[in-house]
């Protein structure tokens, strides 16, 4: 038996039914949401939300046939709004009409709105599918319409299962079938994705005919594999914001696992120089001022030498930022100011305070009465910096923590202004 190079091992044993899908029971189960709506007879319009290769276009197709209504199945990279429009209008005259809209995030929302009416009278019954959060990716008067579906990567015990099914349903993978005897391997460089799984189970069947697959051979046989990951989507947003949950709970360790993995996985360094300058203020403050120092740095190491050796230097900044005492203190102050500024009027700066930039502006008082700190016995003199409404009772932002260096600040603080900082 030869095999049919047209169509891959994922495109002939893709399920056929809700039976056979796997590693999605929540939804495919025998009680799983997707059935309770087929036997009531009220399937709603949905959006499919998970990973590449968890299943969503494979159930849609499967939902369509079990629906039995007119259909029209599409990807978004393809269609048009007024393509939609079209069969918004013919889904009038025989509703409802399913709509598969395949990478519904790469719709525009001029091209999103171009379903709400049709969806909405129940003319369109709407299943999405999209690898992106539909927060941010599907607007908000779509998402009220429709019902959120989560699909889940794959776990080693749905691969097992994928592969049983595989060499049920295809008869050149069983005659060639690879001996799994290690799945830890196959697991990670499949990632939970179902099409990239069978993709390197035929890739064995071809070159590996019936040969043991275990961990340490796999990772022969495939040199390097790509992670999951979108520099523009989900992923990027949520491994950045675990990386820097982890510097702000000090715990290095899992701070460089983050990192290492959106490295490793094609992010641009310069996005986590960036985003570690911010976290050094953030959150580590003043408590270790050093640290804006040592994350700057690391940004100007990207930007001068590049990759693969400003990964060290990231790392460097990564472990410092971690491993220093934190105080948010001064990102809380910045806070209270803009919430104090946004409810009060535009006071004009005290005349002490203008600066006399030009003969007549000296003459108007401008910088008249002002005096000169460092003139003064360890260059502090107290004086008011503002507005003359809230002079007599400023308000208090900056509150200082006794953390790491910050303490010093806050001896100062009480020294000079005793009765604001007590």
């Amino acid at each position: 038996m030869t095999l049919d190079l047209k169509r891959p091992l994922a495109e002939r044993v893709r399920p056929a039914s809700l039976d056979e899908v796997v590693g999605q029971p929540a939804l495919t189960g025998s009680d799983g949401v997707l059935r309770r709506w087929l036997a009531d007879g009220a399937f709603p319009s949905v959006i499919f939300w998970g990973p590449p290769g968890c299943g969503k276009t494979t159930v849609a197709r499967i939902l369509i046939k079990e629906l039995e209504r007119p259909a029209f199945s599409m990807s978004a990279v393809h269609a048009s709004a007024t393509t939609v429009k079209k069969i918004a209008e013919q889904a009038r005259h025989n509703p409802p009409t399913v709509l598969f809209l395949d990478e519904i995030h790469r719709f525009n929302k001029a091209q999103q709105d171009a379903l709400l009416q049709g969806v909405e009278r129940g003319d369109l019954l709407l299943i999405g599918a999209t690898t992106e959060n539909p927060a941010f990716s599907v607007i908000r008067p779509l998402l009220s319409r429709t019902q959120m579906v989560i699909f889940q990567p794959l776990d080693i015990a749905a691969l097992q299962q994928l592969y049983q099914l595989a060499v049920r349903k295809d008869a050149w993978l069983a005659e060639r079938r690879p001996d799994v005897q290690e799945w830890e391997a196959l697991y990670a460089y499949s990632a939970g994705d179902a099409r990239r799984f069978l993709n390197i189970i035929e890739l064995l069947a071809v070159h590996q005919p019936t040969a043991p697959v275990t961990n340490a051979t796999l990772e022969a046989f495939i040199k390097a594999h790509p992670l999951p990951y979108d520099k523009q989507g989900d992923q990027h947003y949520q491994q950045i914001s675990a990386m820097i949950k982890a510097i702000r709970g000090s715990d290095p360790d899992a701070a460089l696992y983050w990192m290492v993995r959106m490295l490793e996985a094609g992010e641009d360094p310069r996005f986590i120089a960036r985003r570690l300058v911010i976290s050094a203020s953030e959150d580590v403050g003043n408590a270790q001022p050093a640290a804006l120092m040592m994350a700057n740095a690391a940004y100007d190491a990207v930007e001068r030498i590049g990759m693969p050796e400003a990964a060290i230097t990231l790392a460097q900044a990564v472990v410092y930022l971690a491993a220093s005492p934190k105080s948010n203190t001064a990102y809380k102050a910045l806070k209270k100011a803009r919430r104090f500024i946004r409810k009060t009027p535009p006071y004009e700066v005290p005349l002490h305070l203008r600066n006399p930039s030009t003969a007549l502006m000296k003459k108007m008082g401008y910088g008249r009465d002002y005096q000169y700190p460092h003139d003064a016995p360890g260059h502090f003199l107290p004086q008011s910096y503002w507005p003359e409404p809230l002079a007599d009772q400023p308000p208090r932002f900056y509150e200082p923590h006794p953390q790491g260096r910050e303490k010093a600040l806050m001896d100062y603080l009480r020294r000079c202004w005793p009765e604001r900082f007590k």
